[in-house]
């Protein structure tokens, strides 16, 4: 809204008055729903962060019900992280992004699994440059986070998978994916985690978890 002041004389019977008014668009607010649960589809009381993905900022935090319900209010066209974690388990990430024209988005159900041998887990917030190795910036808070589980959980040792889509050649494609995990690997390790608890493989083309048929599907491989 936009308010102006203006007199009009006493006796005045017909005046024109210009009045330039700029009116700013508001910016639209998108209502992101999820609820989260454990393997056994029990609801987890879990917290939750959202990060700004084009500056890497924790922008806002919540926590889900006891029946695993959360919401949380988002500007519509960015791209965001959300990072939902419980005690005990191993945390997940999500990467969100909202059109402009949208005011609500239901997230499928969030599986959190317990922290055990032979689990894993989808890091969807790293991020490299089309045909690099090297990590983007704001690849630093999804890093962050599983560095802090590593120290959280001193006798735990991770393998670092890495993989792509079917654009290129298979050779080419699994020496990418190796040079990509070896990149996270290199940066967990600049964190303080020791080498001897770090494994990095490539994968490549050959276990896609999306279609490489179009360009989203692409991107998640």
């Amino acid at each position: 809204p936009h308010i102006e002041n203006f007199d009009i004389p006493k006796g005045e019977k017909y005046k024109e008055i210009d009045i330039n008014i700029k009116l700013k668009r508001k910016e639209q607010q998108v209502t992101v729903e999820g609820n989260v649960f454990d393997e056994n589809k029990k609801p987890l009381k879990a917290s939750i962060e959202v990060i700004n993905n084009a500056t890497g900022e924790v922008i806002g935090k919540t926590t889900a019900n006891e029946l695993g319900k959360f919401l949380s209010k988002l500007q519509g066209g960015k791209n965001y992280g959300l990072v939902v974690s419980a005690e005990g388990h191993l945390f997940q990430s999500i990467n969100l992004d909202i059109p402009p024209n949208k005011d609500y988005i239901k997230l499928s159900d969030i599986i959190l699994n317990k922290i055990q041998k032979g689990k894993n887990i989808v890091l969807n917030n790293i991020f490299f440059d089309f045909d690099k190795a090297s990590l983007r910036p704001d690849s630093k808070p999804e890093l962050e986070r599983v560095i802090k589980v590593l120290r959280e959980n001193p006798t735990m040792k991770i393998e670092i998978s890495g993989h792509t889509d079917n654009k290129g050649s298979a050779t080419y494609n699994l020496k990418l994916s190796e040079a990509r995990a070896k990149s996270v690997v290199d940066y967990i390790s600049s964190g303080g985690i020791e080498h001897s608890r770090l494994a990095f493989k490539g994968y490549g083309l050959i276990t896609p978890i999306a279609t490489n048929a179009t360009e989203e599907g692409r991107q998640i491989n």
